[in-house]
This record gives C-alpha cells, structure tokens and sequence, in this order.
C-alpha cells in the first residue's frame, strides 16, 4: 500500500506547482492501481486499499470506478473526511449533484468544524441555484477559515449565484 501511496503522492505534489501532463499522470495511477492488485485478498479489500483505488481512478479520469471504490472505503471508515470530499468531487463530475451534497453532508455530520466541508457544500449548493444554503455554509466556512475568502473570486461554482445581492454583501470584501 505505500508503494501505491508514493505515486498517487508523487501526482498530488506535482499537481500544485506544475500538473502532470494527462497520459503521465494516467500512468502513475495506474501503476498505483497495478500495486494494489499485487495484494492479497484481506488487504485488497481493504478500506485503505479501496480509497487508494479510487484517488488513483479519480487522477485517471474514471469518476465511476473512483466512486465504487470510494464507497467501499467509505464502508470502512464511515468518519473519514477525505473519503466524502473525493466522492463529492467525483460525484460533481458526473453530474450528480445531489449526491455530491449528499457525500458533503454526511462529511459535516463527522466535522462540523472544517471550513472545507462548509465551502465544498456552498459550491454544491451554488451549483444547485439553491442561495439560502450557499450563502450559509459559505458564511459558515469564512467563520471558520477566512482564506475561503479569496477562493471565491475564482470559482467558477459560484457563478450560479455570483449576482445574487445577498452573494455580493457576504462577499463584498474581495469582489
């Protein structure tokens, strides 16, 4: 497993400072996913393996293999923040909205104290065209890290309700 760890590690740190190009990025995942299969049958299926799995799935651009991963994994450590924001995110990929919400939500009820559970929902809910929940947990996520405020500007998941009056007033500081 940390074998398949240091090249999914070796894509996140690159990500940052300059992305992978899509095939070398492709390709570390799957080697990432070619270690996981090396494992036995316990540590296959394990939660840890199956989040693996799907953050490798996810870098690869196959967001539904990523989330039967990701739910499995989530079958195991139901309390893991990291497991729900990359459902929701690869949930947003596909179009699923409500499941992305859905994932988003299940993340609050374990923290309610992560400004980036709070933001997540905000951009879901934006996407949704449902203000009162997006001005909410973007309130909520600027209490809890005031950085989300310069994030705002551009996200393009608040263009649904970036004319809103209440949107401008909550975010008047930096637009």
């Amino acid at each position: 497993m940390q074998e398949a760890e240091g090249y999914l590690d070796l894509i996140m740190a690159t990500s940052e400072q300059s992305p992978l190009n899509t095939s070398l990025r492709c390709r570390m995942a799957q080697c990432a996913i070619d270690t996981l299969e090396r494992l036995g049958p316990d540590e296959y299926n394990h939660g840890r393996a199956c989040y693996l799995r799907g953050q490798a799935f996810r870098f690869m651009g196959q967001f539904n293999y990523a989330i039967d991963a990701l739910a499995r994994s989530a079958d195991y450590d139901p309390c893991n923040i990291h497991i729900h924001l990359a459902l929701a995110w690869c949930f947003k990929r596909i179009g699923r909205i409500d499941l992305a919400i859905e994932s988003m939500e299940d993340a609050l009820e374990v923290d309610s104290r992560l400004g980036i559970v709070h933001y997540n929902l905000a951009c879901y809910w934006s996407l949704a065209s449902n203000v009162g929940l997006t001005l909410a947990h973007l309130a909520r996520a600027f209490e809890l890290d005031a950085d989300y405020r310069g994030h705002v500007v551009h996200e393009p998941d608040f263009d649904p309700v970036r004319s809103h009056p209440e949107f401008l007033a909550l975010t008047s500081v930096i637009v």
